[in-house]
């Protein structure tokens, strides 16, 4: 199976409206389109966002009976649909049922010759679906029930595209969901960790497509350790989902102060980190004190640097959140940044329990 990328990603939220809102005002997305009652769409309403490369369909139901009103009982709002690019969406669902997936939605084919789409269905791993998509022409109409703008698709600039989803799963699944995702998906694993912070622990691996343009890092807990911030992310969103989504950005050091000022909120790192960073590292090519002073992370592996930073979560339940990554060479994942995050995370929920604010 042939994944070319990340086609687009739909969130599954109380009111699509005030997300789309809060995604532009935070991240600088575009607003691309609309679909509703008023141009066909039944059963809900969605907003259309782009900026680059990125593409987001920010969804509510209407109607109970809609998969966006289920899902939101059940996990509050969070990806629903992680769709993929593909040559044929028809020969692709075809072949993922035949390897085992469960379908969601049959092959459906909209639009006149030349810009047709093609849209099919098949979960991945909890609720989470993924919608193989074929489009007759890049740039053609995202979906024939989504009236778009026709300006402002390429919104602020600051990211690029999607880098990396980091999926969290129940305790004793990790090998059972990568091996679908090597046996249906035709991805393939290329990193693994063990993270151990305090009495916690949590293993990851990471997937990705032969493309490299589809990576899943996938997270579980060790349940034979004190219980941490994944076996709450489980608890909380009631079952897998994904835990944070990675925007990749050609320049970390102007995207973090740019989106602080729009009212992002990211997490902070400890003094002792940066005092580390260099007899860790070496030089990397941007001054230490820059990188303190908007709390970056920066990690390198054989290929090149890699700077990074994570949001506090806004969630009601405190699950999803965002990441931005500077690639500097760097194709793989930083050990050490994956426990700083770990670190992080657990600082800011036991605040937020301090003051009564989980």
């Amino acid at each position: 199976m042939d994944i070319q990328s990340i086609d687009h990603i739909e969130l599954f939220v109380e009111n699509a409206e005030e997300a789309a809102a809060e995604l532009r005002d935070h991240f600088g997305f575009a607003l691309a389109g609309r679909g509703g009652a008023r141009t066909g769409l039944h059963g809900c309403e969605s907003v259309l966002l782009r900026q680059r490369a990125i593409t987001l369909l920010v969804t509510s139901a209407t109607s109970p009976d809609h998969r966006a009103a289920e899902y939101v009982e059940r996990h509050g709002h969070g990806i629903g649909v992680v769709a993929l690019r593909v040559d044929d969406a028809h020969a692709a669902f075809a072949e993922a049922v035949e390897r085992g997936a469960t379908p969601v939605a049959p092959p459906e084919t909209f639009g006149p010759e030349g810009d047709r789409v093609a849209f099919a269905s098949v979960i991945g791993f909890g609720d989470v679906e993924h919608r193989f998509v074929s489009r007759g022409r890049t740039g053609g109409p995202f979906a024939p029930l989504i009236e778009e703008t026709g300006h402002g698709s390429s919104g602020e600039g600051l990211l690029t595209e999607v880098d990396h989803l980091a999926v969290c799963v129940p305790a004793g699944t990790l090998e059972e969901t990568v091996h679908r995702y090597e046996e249906i998906f035709d991805l393939r694993q290329t990193f693994e960790e063990r993270i151990v912070v305090g009495s916690q622990a949590m293993d990851s691996k990471v997937v990705q497509s032969t493309s490299g343009r589809l990576t899943l890092t996938i997270i579980e807990p060790d349940v034979t350790r004190a219980p941490g911030q994944i076996d709450r992310f489980i608890e909380a969103h009631d079952g897998a989902g994904v835990q944070h989504i990675a925007f990749l950005t050609e320049d970390i050091l102007s995207a973090v102060p740019r989106s602080a000022e729009r009212g992002v909120r990211f997490l902070t790192t400890p003094p002792s980190y940066y005092e580390m960073l260099t007899p860790r590292l070496g030089r990397i090519g941007v001054p230490v004190e820059e990188l303190r002073e908007i709390n970056v992370l920066a990690d390198r592996d054989h290929a090149g640097v890699m700077l990074q930073i994570f949001t506090e979560s806004r969630h009601e339940r405190g699950t999803l959140f965002y990441e931005l990554i500077d690639r500097r060479g760097a194709r793989t994942f930083g050990s050490n940044n994956i426990q700083a995050l770990y670190e992080a995370v657990e600082r800011q929920q036991a605040s937020n329990h301090q003051t009564g604010l989980d």
